[in-house]
């Protein structure tokens, strides 16, 4: 058991680390080739950051681990929701941008209810799957919203946060970096994904409880440090945006490639964490209108982390 809680931290480690070397080396590589931040931004940095979970769901859809890839998606995006949002907004309330009021909060609602739809097919006489045409769903969704978010980028005339790595790198360290990132990732998510087995089995419990919570947090991390820097640094604007981003990422992209990979049976006991995540993100949607206008007030992002208390205690404790 400690052995396998040892293996699981070291496989975080692996998983974070590899992901922001993977993003270094990729986004130096591309400004060599004179590649645009706009670009980098929207391919590199984003994929960069789902990273961890891609690459852990990837492994679980081809081990047969089916309840740790919904366990993974469905729990890091309502610990992004709830206690990621909570955890921020306490430190400072989060000023939300009227494009994420009015479309990403929705769009996040929305791909959270579609989720729901292509994995219950027991509705209809079926048995409860994500198919690879429900990836196939997922990803023309995915790809309309990375051009929504390209057209978003390009109105605004934002440019995307910065990463480290500067063109005068050698392209020996550029490629080391690279591989490095790949391996850590692929190192990362073998030890994260085995390491959960074991200590489900260990502890007695099932794979969907250790998906909802170590796994999910642990994919998460790099998230939740994202945020926090930045309500630190007052950038307190770009904290709501960028985790609902994650959220939409993670249901449209990670959820297609691991269904691509292999079909995903769907256990219906998820629909409550969906049930969780879509009243969440119709709470968050309602706090920009109560107290101040399309703010996220210290007052309800202490109700955010309290659900999310009650709601992980419940697991465990019905678990």
């Amino acid at each position: 058991m400690t052995i396998a809680i040892a293996l699981l931290l070291l496989g975080f480690v692996s998983l974070i680390k590899g992901a922001d070397w993977l993003v270094d080396g990729a986004s130096t590589l591309a400004r060599k080739h004179r590649i645009s931040e706009l670009a980098i931004g929207l391919t590199i940095v984003a994929f960069g950051t789902s990273a961890p979970e891609m690459v852990v769901n990837t492994f679980a859809a081809f081990q047969g681990s089916s309840d740790i890839v919904f366990g993974n998606v469905i729990g890091s995006n309502n610990f992004n929701l709830f206690a990621i949002l909570g955890i921020v907004g306490l430190i400072a309330p989060l000023v939300v941008q009227s494009s994420t009021v009015w479309k990403e909060i929705p769009i996040s609602f929305f791909a959270a209810v579609l989720l729901f739809g292509l994995c219950n097919d027991s509705f209809f006489g079926r048995e409860d799957v994500l198919s690879r045409w429900d990836a196939l769903i997922l990803l023309v969704f995915f790809c309309l919203f990375l051009y929504y978010v390209y057209t978003q980028m390009r109105g605004d005339g934002g440019q995307p946060v910065s990463v480290p790595g500067t063109p005068e790198s050698s392209t020996l360290k550029i490629w080391g970096l690279i591989l490095l990132g790949l391996g850590g990732l692929i190192i990362g998510g073998k030890l994260v994904v085995n390491s959960a087995v074991l200590i489900a089995t260990a502890l007695g419990v099932s794979q969907k409880i250790i998906g909802l919570t170590i796994v999910a947090a642990g994919t998460s991390l790099p998230e939740l440090v994202t945020s926090v820097v930045a309500a630190r640094r007052k950038n307190t604007d770009i904290a709501i945006g960028n985790i609902i981003g994650y959220n939409i990422f993670n249901i449209l992209f990670v959820l297609s490639v691991s269904s691509f990979v292999k079909p995903v049976a769907f256990n219906p006991a998820f629909n409550t964490d969906l049930y969780l995540l879509g009243g969440g993100t119709v709470l968050l949607f309602v706090a920009m209108f109560t107290g101040g206008k399309k703010k996220l007030d210290r007052w309800e992002a202490g109700i955010l982390l309290a659900v999310y208390v009650i709601y992980t205690t419940w697991l465990i404790v019905r678990g």
